[in-house]
Order: C-alpha cells, then structure tokens, then sequence
C-alpha cells in the first residue's frame, strides 16, 4: 500500500493531480482543499495518501497532512458516504471546522457541502459524535450541552436561557457556548433564567 507520495508536480485535473516520482506520474484524487494547497505544477510536494484497491482499478487519494486522510477514513465509515462524498466534506470544510460541527451536531454546517442533503448530514453527525470530540477544538462545556439540549436533558434554566439568545439572533452554537460560560461564572447550572441570560449578553459582548 501506498502511505505517501513526495515528487514533483506534473499537471492538475479538476480533482486530481499527477506527481512525478523519479519519472513514474502517480494519478492522486484530492479535495478541492488540497489542490489548492498544493505548489505549482514543476515544484516539489509531499502528499499523505489513501489507497483504495478494488477489482479492476487502485485509485490513490491525496492530502495535505495526515489527520484530513484520518477523517477521510472516518467519513467512510458512515452509511451512504463513499469517497466521493467524503472529498467533498473535505473540500468544503477544514478538519477542525467538521470536528466542531460534529462535536456540537451542527448538521446545517455539514449540509452545505454539494450532494449531501440534509438527512445525509444527519446521519455524518449522529453516528460520528462519539468520536469527533477527541479532534475538536471547542470547549467540551459547550460539546455536552449541545448533547444535552438535542436531547433535552438540560436543566430548564439553562435550556430557556440559550432559547432566550437564539430568539435575540444569535445562532444556537454562538448562544450555547455563551450560556455554558454563563454556567461556569455562576457556578450553578440551577442558576435563575435572568442571570444566565445576562451573563451570556455580557459574555456575547466580549
């Protein structure tokens, strides 16, 4: 199998690449993303790859670095999400932005990606979420009431406060992430509804 790939830069297709390798031209499949990382054609690159192997063909996938070919693997492994499909996650938002938007059950954010409708992104997100955290960058406060409040579990309070923020304009992620830090000031998830939400107003001013 075919980990990496470092060569120089042949000719780019609209999803593809061709690396010369000490004369052997290597066609690699890439994300929008990383085509567009990538150097000019005649320079040098290292490409992390993926290799697939089926019955007629072997088909190599590129990128920048090894966590996107991590969660190009992980992608895969949600019903209905092929290579293609997983490419174009990628090509349309960044490892760390899927890992938040998984982490925090951001279906919206996973849905803008071209071919993947809304119950698709569902699907991404219900059966990653368990394994986006360890590669998101948000507070794991504000991971765990996202999860409580899909599944309404949330303090009443807590819940009604960030209700309260949603209905003032703020999107739901921006508005659980100032209720959480509102939660931590006050120290009291059974904190008074009032309180929360001006804690969140003052924490959204920052």
């Amino acid at each position: 199998m075919i980990g990496k790939l470092r060569g120089v830069i042949d000719t780019y297709g609209d999803d593809f690449v061709v690396i010369d390798v000490h004369g052997v031209g290597y066609v690699v499949h890439c994300s929008a993303r990383t085509l567009q990382a990538l150097p000019p054609a005649g320079e040098a690159a290292t490409i992390s790859i993926e290799t697939h192997v089926r019955e007629q063909e072997i088909k190599l996938f590129g990128f920048t670095n090894d966590l996107e070919r991590e969660w190009f693997r992980i992608l895969q492994s949600v019903q209905g999400v092929g290579a293609r499909v997983a490419l174009a996650v990628l090509s349309t938002l960044k490892p760390a932005e899927l890992a938040n938007a998984i982490a925090l059950g951001d279906k919206t954010a996973v849905a803008r990606t071209p071919g993947v409708g809304p119950k698709l992104a569902a699907r991404i997100v219900a059966e990653l979420k368990d394994k986006a955290p360890a590669f998101a960058t948000v507070d794991p406060s504000v991971v765990q009431l996202q999860g409580e409040l899909s599944e309404k579990r949330a303090p009443q309070p807590v819940a009604d406060a960030v209700s309260a923020l949603v209905h003032l304009g703020y999107g739901e992620i921006q508005a659980s992430a100032a209720v959480a830090a509102a939660v931590r000031a006050s120290g009291d998830e059974n904190t008074p509804v009032e309180t929360l939400i001006r804690l969140g107003l003052k924490e959204l001013a920052r």
